[in-house]
């Protein structure tokens, strides 16, 4: 027994020894002397009902007041005095505000700006003033330090707003200091919120003249030399800010990196975040729209770092969505596609109400020797910070000083506005209720703040509990500084009806420890905070930047000092600071953990600010050049009034497109399919390189169907290639002629007739079609993928084989599925396929993509296609696309498949499928369609499967469940178990999808196949074009996408994070993504088809974009001679000069609504290429 006794002591000694103490201690204002409370007390004349804005908290400001070395701490109150606390060292302060006459004056007080206004290196205050009616109560305040009171030990201040033309009565929320006409003095943006009345979620035009009172202000720093101190003058109608807005976050950052600063504006309700870009010539222009594909909705704080060290502005900001089930759908409406539709109208910016992330993604290629400006991907679903409740202050901060930015989030509001059942309640109430009862139906939010772990990987882990952030609160204004100087970053939190929270970062303490260095920068005499100035330091091949600016978050102000963590590192190998004028100052060999102060006035002058330099891209666009202005259009059908509760549509999946030389001359032209109720398009390439658009016949009369598939093959033996297209789409009423397939004989001069009506009668809505011999019988036969039952999804719809019969002059194909492949029958929602050898027999096996589904593998016996079980089966997804491929150059033929991704509201996993549930519940004789997901449940830590749709989505879909959910708490509590009765469900057709992520298949034999994910950026979006090509030379295929999901339902928002991408073969089956700049493949819109042509002599890539332009770019493959394959041959086997060899097949249709040219390419490091029909090798081409 002792002994038992002692084994356990030692094993919780030893549990106890490698147990980590939380990251943050919490440190109570007894202890610290922090005494604040935000205190707010409602009354009849301004309370929540009348004034939302009540609760939005006050902010922090750091700063070392005192120049005692130590950071000081400064509070905005509401509706009570703000205060100001010395620190006095060890985590204790002392509250100065009375002797240092800062207390607010009596006013709203809301962000706190912290400057040295006057250069006299002696921090100063701007409080942000709003809220009261009496103008006077809404002046700012500027705070001018007289320095240090020899008789208190405080500093003391003066209110000189007025002096210095700051006393701006404007709703001023916060305040950012700034020089935005490189004049080395610091000009200041009033962020201005004012609720005026009107409802603020209306569509209407937006106001750009300036004139509304929610419009920002620039104002110019104009030195008075009489007096002695800057002036300051609006210029904000001459600067172009004009943009109403309801401001709640702004940042101030060079996005683009031209030497001029830029400014990003978070506004709530409707109005759109603004990116006002600078012009350089002393003026502004919004390019939201133009550098972001959507924002927050709600948006609060913001804040601006690099969150992945490549040296780019990356951009969090906050809004409103919780992380667990019952919240969101107390908390947020569906959204109509009406409010799509009106976004464009109006001119707004699409919008969801969550946290957003946008990521940097490098400079546009503008020509070879010049930059455009930077592209962004929305990620905040992949990285995992798109839920963290009512969120006010983001701040990118490095917690443990591992080397990269993590993230914390400050959450909370005592009073909840958006409940849905509350506002059913008070629609009904309010006339007669007491304010009181009113008020007390309202819930609160008191949630926990959130901490984030950066993985490095553009991942962030949760780690609120771990690190120590477990107290919920009504947290809104944070800033950081390293209060007790001992080398890690401490937060100090502004709460609401709550007293104030100190964080101790415990960081330095912990027995494992990461390093820092902080930097204090010493500026020049017009700026003395060195605000803009750029620090750069480099540690093992690591580069880290941060671009100074105290202005983070939300109504706060961070220290001054600038850190760093360097992870294990114990130097830093050097620092560059490029300061606003250009000027540079460079240290080496720096030892960490200590705090540098580098000054301005050792700077070198190095000509001048410095900007990013182009580079030569692999690709470059030359759409224009080549004549091509062909833009895909379609009517604007929305599937979601026929299924409600759809997650995307199922009718903007064109365009389609088909490569081939059509008219003899040896030139290879385009075809893209049509759009109802557009026709298809032929462009003729040129001699020149140029193209000219035809039509096929009957393009005077509207198109019924969209395009689907589209196969150029020499069907009637006469040496040229015909052109056979199928219908898709889901307009139309299912088994109608709307969906006839069109098949369009050649005269070999590029002259097109079509052959008969209803060619195949077969009606089903259609995707692929893809052609190979696959009864060895010297002709091409056919695989027609089905897509969908309109008006029926997801209930499988079959696919088919036809076989090909024709003889000279006379096309036949002949639907053999029954006899064939009786297993395509009702076999699922086919979205791709590809014929392939997968088994390396010399017959083209068959390998389809499904939505809902799994990658199935049709085994070729020579007369039949059975299918077979592979590893595949275990993976399903909603699959798009799929190529075939030698990924490993091991001679077989491997595959790349795309998937939906996982920057998504909704995950899949084995143990958390998202499923569907298809039956018509309510019996009024159509189909209704219940979408699950794992999700958090009240209590937010059990996950359960919880319908997807909010209740006034199902409603109208089921009006009869009204009377079983009579309002929205008792649908938000009920789990898909619960929805439906267990004999509801007995006959309801389901189906799962565990796996999104888009994937390269390795070949490993005998149908044996093993999965691997791309990286993450290929996961950022749905992609559907995929273009194996070997683009740099080396002998490894790299890998081209396109993608994006722009017809997502409304209530998930659309998937537009993928901007084309290019992955470069590292071989070993791994892949590094390129730049855009670096590839020169830039796709931005709802990227579909891809295919590879040859243009000029050289390959050529053209993507097909849904409801945007076809894009067509050349491939700098100098030296390379394009072998054309003839109609028989099959594959090749590719010798390269450093030994190794690659098969490299050549289908008739692959990717998605894609066919490209058939050839092989010819460069300085292949020796020799062998090609084949089937298994006999039928030449060799030698360099």
């Amino acid at each position: 027994m002792k002994a038992y006794i002692f084994f356990l002591f030692i094993l919780f000694s030893f549990a106890s020894c490698n147990q980590k103490n939380p990251l943050f201690k919490e440190i109570k204002p007894e202890q610290s002397g922090l005494v604040f409370s935000n205190t707010i007390v409602e009354n009849e004349e301004l309370n929540v009902l009348n004034y939302e804005y009540i609760y939005n908290g006050g902010g922090v400001g750091i700063g070392d007041f005192n120049n005692d070395s130590l950071p000081d701490v400064y509070f905005t109150g509401n509706r009570v005095p703000n205060k100001l606390f010395l620190n006095k060292g060890n985590l204790t302060f002392e509250d100065v505000t009375d002797k240092a006459g800062v207390d607010g004056n009596g006013k709203w007080s809301k962000g706190a700006s912290i400057i040295d206004i006057n250069n006299d290196g002696l921090l100063d205050i701007y409080v942000c003033a709003a809220v009261l009616t009496d103008s006077n109560k809404r002046k700012n305040i500027l705070y001018v330090n007289q320095g240090v009171s020899k008789e208190t030990g405080a500093p003391i201040f003066k209110d000189l707003a007025a002096e210095y033309g700051l006393a701006d009565a404007s709703n001023t929320h916060m305040a950012a200091f700034f020089d935005y006409d490189n004049d080395q003095d610091l000009d200041v943006y009033l962020l201005i919120n004012d609720l005026d009345g009107t409802y603020p979620n209306e569509f209407r035009p937006i106001r750009k003249d300036g004139s509304w009172p929610n419009t920002d202000k620039l104002l110019q720093n104009n030195f008075d030399s009489a007096l002695g101190h800057p002036v300051f003058k609006d210029v904000s109608q001459q600067a172009g800010i004009l943009i109403e807005g309801h401001g709640l976050g702004i940042s101030i950052a060079d996005i683009n990196q031209d030497g001029y600063k830029d400014i990003y504006v978070s506004n709530d309700y409707l109005s759109n975040n603004v990116l006002y870009i600078n012009n350089k010539n002393g003026t502004f222009t919004d390019q939201a729209a133009s550098y972001f594909k959507h924002t927050s909705k709600n948006a609060m704080g913001n804040d601006i770092a690099d969150i992945n060290n490549d040296g780019l502005a990356d951009i969090i900001e906050t809004d409103m969505m919780p992380a667990d089930n019952y919240r969101q759908k107390m908390m947020h409406s569906d959204i109509s596609y009406q409010t799509f539709q009106n976004s464009d109208r109006y001119g707004y910016m699409y919008q969801y109400p969550r946290n957003t992330l946008q990521l940097n993604q490098g400079f546009l290629p503008n020509g070879y020797d010049s930059i455009s400006r930077p592209a962004f991907s929305e990620i905040a679903y992949f990285s995992g910070v798109a839920h963290t409740d009512w969120s006010w202050a983001p701040l990118l901060m490095d917690m443990d000083n591992d080397g990269f930015r993590d993230l914390f989030v400050t959450n909370g509001l005592p009073k909840d506005m958006s409940d849905k059942d509350f506002m059913a309640y008070r629609q009904n109430a309010v006339a007669n209720a007491p304010l009181e009862e009113v008020l007390r139906q309202l819930p609160e939010v008191k949630v926990t703040n959130y901490a984030y772990k950066n993985n490095g990987d553009l991942r962030f882990i949760d780690q609120s509990k771990d690190w120590g952030i477990n107290s919920p609160s009504f947290s809104a204004g944070v800033a950081y500084a390293d209060l007790d100087k001992d080398g890690d970053l401490d937060l100090v939190i502004n709460n609401t009806n709550m007293p104030a929270t100190l964080l101790e970062n415990t960081q330095q303490q912990q027995k494992e420890h990461d390093n820092y260095l902080r930097i204090l920068l010493s500026g020049d005499a017009k700026n003395k905070l060195a605000l803009g100035a750029w620090v750069h330091i480099y540690t093992n091949g690591i580069h880290q930047v941060i671009e100074h600016s105290p202005y983070r978050g939300y109504l706060s102000s961070v220290e001054q000092a600038i850190h760093f963590g360097i992870g294990k590192q114990t130097s830093v190998d050097s620092i560059r600071v490029v300061w606003p004028d250009g000027k540079t100052s460079l240290k080496t060999n720096v030892q960490a953990n200590q705090q540098l102060v580098i000054s301005y006035s050792n700077g070198l002058a190095l000509g001048g600010l410095q900007t990013p330099v182009g580079i030569q891209s692999l690709m470059t666009e030359i759409t224009k050049n080549a004549g091509i202005t062909y833009g895909f259009s379609e009517v604007d059908f929305i599937d979601f009034d026929i299924q409600r509760l759809l997650l995307h549509k199922l009718t903007q999946y064109g365009p389609s497109l088909a490569t081939g030389d059509l008219n003899g001359d040896g030139l290879d032209d385009i075809v893209s399919g049509g759009g109802s109720p557009f026709h298809a398009s032929i462009f003729f390439q040129a001699p020149n390189g140029k193209f000219v658009r035809k039509f096929l016949p009957g393009n005077n009369s509207p198109q019924l169907q969209d395009d689907a598939g589209i196969i150029l093959l020499d069907a009637d033996k006469d040496g040229d290639l015909d052109l056979f297209i199928v219908s898709g789409g889901a307009e139309n009423q299912p088994q109608t002629k709307a969906y006839t397939d069109h098949f369009y004989l050649n005269d070999g001069k590029g002259n097109f007739s079509e052959l008969v009506a209803d060619f195949t009668n077969n009606r089903v809505t259609k995707s692929a079609v893809i052609a190979a011999d696959y009864d060895l019988d010297g002709d091409l036969d056919l695989f027609i993928g089905g897509r969908v039952i309109p008006g029926r999804y997801p209930i499988p719809t079959s696919s088919f084989i036809y076989q090909n019969n024709s003889q000279k002059g006379k096309v036949q194909f002949t639907d053999v599925t029954s006899k064939v492949a009786p297993e395509l029958l009702n076999m699922g929602m086919v979205t791709a396929a590809v014929w392939s050898d997968a088994d390396a027999d010399g017959k083209m096996d068959l390998l389809i993509t499904k939505e809902w589904g799994s990658i199935d593998v049709f085994k070729n016996d020579g007369a039949k296609l059975a299918r077979v079980k592979t590893p595949l089966d275990s993976f399903k997804g909603w699959w798009n696309s799929i190529v075939s491929t030698d990924v490993d150059n091991d001679g077989d033929m491997d595959y790349v498949a795309g998937n939906f991704g996982t920057n998504s509201f909704l995950h899949a996993s084995n143990e958390e499928p998202l499923s569907v549930y298809a039956k018509d519940f309510d019996n009024n004789f159509s189909l209704d369609v219940i979408f699950s997901h794992w999700i958090q449940d009240q209590t937010g830590g059990i996950k359960k499967e919880f319908p997807l749709a909010g209740r006034d989505l199902l409603l109208r879909e089921m009006s009869i469940m009204k009377e079983r959910f009579p309002n929205y708490a008792s649908y938000a509590k009920t789990d898909i178990g619960q929805l439906f009765t267990p004999e509801q469900m007995k006959d309801a057709y389901t189906a799962k999808a565990n796996y999104l992520k888009s994937s390269w298949i390795e070949n490993k034999g005998n149908f044996n196949f093993e999965i691997h994910e791309l990286p993450a950026t290929v996961q950022f979006a749905p992609i559907f074009g995929i273009l194996p090509k070997d683009i740099n030379n080396d002998g490894l295929v790299d890998l081209i996408f396109t993608g994006n999901e722009y017809a997502m339902s409304p209530y998930l928002g659309r998937q537009d994070a993928l901007n084309g991408l290019v992955l470069l073969n590292k071989g070993k089956g791994q892949f590094s993504s390129l730049s855009i700049a670096q590839s020169g493949f830039y796709t931005p819109a709802s990227g579909r088809s891809l295919t590879s042509l040859i243009v000029n002599g050289q390959p050529a890539v053209v993507a097909g974009q849904n409801r945007d332009f076809l894009k067509l770019f050349q491939i700098a493959n100098s030296n390379s001679v394009p072998v054309k394959i003839a109609d028989e041959e099959t594959h090749a086997i590719i010798f390269f000069s450093n030994g190794t060899k690659r098969k490299e097949e050549y289908p008739y249709g692959q990717g998605f609504l894609s066919q490209s040219t058939r050839y092989a390419m010819l460069h300085p490091g292949i020796t020799s290429i062998d090609i084949f029909v089937g298994s006999k090798k039928s030449r060799t081409i030698k360099r």
